[in-house]
């Protein structure tokens, strides 16, 4: 008998500031017509001056919980990925465990960028089949406006803060099923990186650098390149490597970043919009965030149902990419 991991509950929380694309038009040279065409981003939430990336997890956390009916001692593991933590150390894992009162157990937080879920999500999933856990709770978490230049109008106008989280639960795999992808749960993830390609993404400073977070700078032409490139490739690796098609997916889930960059790995995968959760309009870039925000609330707002297949992806600074194929 083997074990799988199933989604269990998703839960999110995004702060109560709203920046519009009309307000980034006081702050810097550009407009909504810019903004819009290139990234496909209207509004985004931005964390109150004392929000940290640990505080908004725990809202996630807490949501998700109430959404599987578990209490917090239910939890044996906490897996956040994040680029922005609350401190060097310790953790926001820790942090997320102690103020939620989990019994001791395995805690920490993962660093790939906008591809930390899947990376995150691929951790916790390893656990659960090794039978060395049964609940793990899996947060993506950013105040990504911690790291913007608000000078910078090609950086300050997509990145945004927020949380998401789902609970991970060990179930033993249906053996009676014959095609085994019928099944609920993780059937594969998929993680890459190309350390020579970092300096397209990347912050200016660090800990052992500079002694500051530095802000955010990217090549982006650079980046869009290789982001539709690189999804096409982990996306076809995905359902190959599951003996699919594009024709078998009923969601596709992916990091919100760019509209065109969507837009191009639906079209390749012949999926209508209609089939694509998209929240990018009024999230914006929440990076390791935004896959689970995105997935909650296509959960809470009915539009992903049990039994559905979703295939879930990401590209990230690194420069990281990943997906996953996922039964809810």
């Amino acid at each position: 008998m083997s074990l799988t991991s199933i989604i269990l509950s998703t839960g999110s929380y995004l702060p109560s500031k709203i920046l519009t694309n009309a307000d980034l038009e006081k702050m810097v040279d550009t407009t909504d017509e810019w903004i819009t065409q290139r990234s496909g981003i209207k509004h985004r939430h931005i964390a109150g001056e004392n929000e940290t990336t640990g505080d908004m997890a725990l809202h996630a956390a807490r949501k998700a919980l109430e959404n599987a009916k578990l209490d917090p001692q239910d939890i044996d593991g906490i897996i956040v990925a994040t680029t922005t933590p609350d401190r060097t150390f310790p953790s926001v894992a820790v942090k997320v465990q102690g103020d939620l009162g989990v019994k001791p157990g395995l805690a920490f937080d993962v660093q790939a960028v906008c591809t930390g879920f899947v990376y995150a999500l691929t951790v916790a999933d390893n656990f659960i089949k090794m039978g060395q856990a049964k609940n793990i709770l899996v947060i993506g978490a950013e105040k990504m406006s911690s790291l913007l230049d608000w000078t910078d109008r090609t950086t300050c106008v997509l990145f945004a803060d927020g949380a998401g989280a789902v609970i991970l639960q060990a179930k033993e795999t249906d053996d009676t099923l014959s095609n085994k992808l019928d099944g609920q749960g993780i059937h594969s993830t998929h993680l890459y990186a190309n350390g020579s390609k970092r300096e397209l993404l990347q912050t200016t400073g660090g800990v052992s650098t500079t002694g500051g977070n530095g802000v955010i700078e990217m090549q982006g032409r650079e980046v869009f390149k290789y982001a539709v490139s690189y999804m096409a490739d982990v996306v076809a690796e995905t359902l190959a490597y599951n003996g699919i098609t594009s024709a078998d997916i009923d969601w596709l889930v992916p990091h919100q970043a760019n509209i065109r960059i969507i837009e191009s790995t639906a079209k390749k995968l012949n999926m209508s919009m209609d089939q694509v959760v998209v929240t990018l309009d009024h999230h914006g870039n929440t990076s390791a965030a935004s896959i689970p925000l995105a997935l909650d609330e296509a959960v809470q707002g009915g539009k992903i149902k049990r039994g559905q297949m979703l295939l879930i992806e990401a590209m990230g600074g690194g420069l990281t990419w990943g997906a996953a194929l996922v039964r809810y």
